[in-house]
């Protein structure tokens, strides 16, 4: 297992989870944590060398639907989807599945939406502790300037996936 997901692993300190790796290309991978259930953790990887376990049927799901996203082939995940956080992070979390496909939000649109406009930066934080980036669309989330900031899989993954969507929504219109 990868150091990343070692540590993603940790973090979740769940004993019955199973792990599945998906590589875009180069540089570009994933690895996907599940319990029997629902779909707990995505990580965001340079590389992967271990293929997983992608017989599990929650992760060969979330990987056909993420082989179909980055096909431009789907719009909204229809997955189970367990995440652990504080009742505002959960907040928040509902708020970024409700951003549409090819279209951003700045923090403070989120706050407003979520009706706490002054928590500008708690909307941030909760982004950022987002545990199934992708799938709950936190790349969606920008500065209210315009500007890329923050994303746990750094600023490239970020513009690959606004780049994508971009792509594909025009493509719709």
């Amino acid at each position: 297992m990868p150091v990343a997901a070692q540590k993603a692993a940790q973090k979740i300190a769940a004993p019955d989870l199973e792990w599945g790796y998906f590589q875009l290309r180069e540089g570009f991978s994933l690895s996907i944590a599940s319990n029997e259930r629902a779909l707990q953790h995505i990580e965001f990887l340079a590389s992967c060398t271990n293929p997983g376990n992608h017989s599990h049927p929650v992760i060969s799901e979330a990987l056909r639907q993420l082989r179909a996203y980055f096909a431009g082939q789907l719009r909204e995940y229809d997955l189970p989807l367990e995440m652990l956080g504080t009742q505002f992070q959960r907040r928040v979390w509902r708020a970024l599945g409700a951003i549409p496909y090819g279209e951003t939000r700045s923090y403070s649109q989120v706050a407003a939406e979520i009706g706490s406009p002054t928590a500008v930066r708690a909307v941030g934080a909760a982004n950022g502790k987002n545990p199934i980036p992708i799938v709950v669309p936190c790349h969606r989330v920008i500065g209210a300037s315009g500007d890329l900031v923050g994303f746990g899989g750094g600023l490239r993954w970020k513009r690959l996936l606004l780049d994508l969507e971009s792509k594909y929504a025009d493509r719709s219109r």
